[in-house]
């Protein structure tokens, strides 16, 4: 990666990085205080919904006045909003206005996520975007790990101390962006597939999407609301939470090459069986502070790994035209998903008790295996038509981020194999499908593995038509 290339990604990076350490542990901090003052799972659940439902529409809307205000001036708008609801929510607790504040709160923080995520998309060439990717799941995992850390030392400043603390945060994340003397255009995108079109398409990349939004969030929302009331003081719920964190973070790579080896639906089987068994373990084994870690750390990478390798199976057979699009439409399933999550766990938490969840996780678990293993003897899934790309819920415009060349380059060489016009018809293929390309044109190696043979694709087209 060049200099300048690096000089122009730092600071919305930088940004990222300081803004997100705040956010990672506002959502346990938030649903901590509403449990001590006695509120019930049902309104911890809702009060939690509400900054989804902000991600949501602000995934839908906000790019509108980027277009219209520019970067920089939107970044430092959208910054300050999420300051202000931060602040307001140390003054006034009450659980009807923190709704309010954090479903305002959601909108401006996917409204930080589109500026930077444009703004990377903008600063380089197609083929430094993995690297692009790269430093930006570091970025938005590392502030998601030291964030939850640092909810133990804020808390003995006082009770509004935690939100001075987040709200000078993301004050401060304006500062890089600020700093900066040159704005980037918006780079323009598709409207994303419908959900009936993405049903057609893909329904087990739907379903995973779903459910991976659905478990996430209740991680986030809910699962410190366990820990909490299982005896475990706040700065420990913080480090139980970091250990999960970590677990994404860590686990999603090796996961995601696993999938490369073999059929992604056996994956998702096996992420279900694997996340199932870990909920049902919590439930029922003798659990110590740090066999608990240890427990959470895997249930942290298995169901944080449902929605890469759920979007990497249905990239294996979307065609290249409709990559972004098809991105972008998952990506607001899985907000719908965990949009609903709270709301529905937290009433079988008020009735079974704080267990409930785990509870959850299992059948959720348990409905993933029998869907997806459907699906598998229905219709088999296609071989990967390039390697795993580690993804996390972004706005729609980051999508584009995951839509690597491999990954176009593999659909277009797919759509030679398998007539695809079919599956988006709105959309065209590469081209008009009169047969494989000619045999004289290069091969491309996608990815090997040292002790296997090497998994070499079928010839590609020298240049790629947009």
């Amino acid at each position: 990666m060049s200099r300048q290339l690096l000089a122009m990604a730092l600071p919305p990076l930088l940004g990222l990085f300081i803004l997100g350490i705040g956010n990672g542990f506002l959502a346990t901090l938030i649903t901590l205080r509403l449990d001590a003052a006695g509120e019930s799972p049902v309104v911890i659940g809702w009060v939690s919904s509400a900054y989804f439902i902000g991600l949501a529409l602000g995934a839908v809307l906000n790019d509108r006045l980027l277009l219209r205000i520019g970067h920089i001036r939107a970044y430092g708008s959208f910054a300050s909003l999420v300051a202000v609801t931060v602040l307001l929510q140390a003054l006034f607790f009450e659980p009807w206005a923190w709704f309010v504040l954090r479903l305002v709160g959601g909108w401006a923080t996917v409204g930080v996520y589109l500026v930077i995520e444009s703004w990377l998309l903008t600063s380089g060439e197609q083929k430094v975007r993995g690297r692009l990717l790269a430093l930006y799941m570091i970025s938005l995992y590392a502030a998601g790990v030291i964030g939850q850390l640092l909810l133990g030392v804020t808390q003995g400043m006082g009770e509004t101390a935690p939100f001075i603390v987040v709200g000078m945060l993301a004050s401060l994340s304006v500062l890089p962006m600020a700093m900066i003397p040159r704005v980037s255009p918006l780079i323009e995108h598709a409207e994303p597939l419908s959900p009936m079109r993405l049903v057609t398409m893909t329904p087990t990349g739907v379903v995973g999407s779903f459910c991976s939004g659905f478990a996430v969030a209740a991680v986030y929302t809910l699962l410190p609301l366990y820990l909490q009331r299982i005896g475990l003081s706040v700065a420990q719920v913080g480090q139980m939470m970091a250990v999960v964190v970590l677990g994404a973070m860590l686990l999603q790579y090796p996961i995601g090459r696993w999938s490369d080896r073999h059929d992604r639906q056996f994956v998702l089987i096996m992420l279900g069986v694997f996340c199932t068994l870990i909920s049902v373990g919590i439930l029922l084994l003798p659990l110590s502070f740090w066999v608990l870690a240890a427990m959470l750390f895997l249930l942290g990478g298995g169901i944080f790994a449902f929605y890469p390798v759920a979007l990497g199976h249905a990239a294996d057979r979307a065609p290249a035209g409709a990559l972004v699009r098809m991105s972008q439409g998952l990506l607001l399933i899985n907000a719908i998903g965990s949009t609903l999550s709270p709301p529905v766990i937290s009433p079988i938490m008020a009735i079974v008790g704080d267990t409930g969840l785990f509870w959850a996780f299992g059948v959720l678990g348990l409905f993933l295996v029998a869907f997806f293993a459907w699906r598998r003897s229905v219709r088999p899934a296609p071989l990967p038509v390039a390697p795993f790309a580690p993804s996390t819920p972004m706005s729609p415009v980051g999508a584009e981020l995951t839509v690597t060349e491999e990954l176009v380059q593999g659909a277009i060489e797919h759509e030679h194999i398998e007539d695809l016009s079919d599956v988006v018809p709105e959309v065209e293929v590469a081209e008009p499908l009169v047969g494989p390309p000619p045999p004289d044109e290069p091969h491309i190696v996608y990815y090997a593995d040292e002790d296997e043979e090497s998994v070499e694709k079928a010839p590609l087209r020298a240049q790629l038509e947009r």
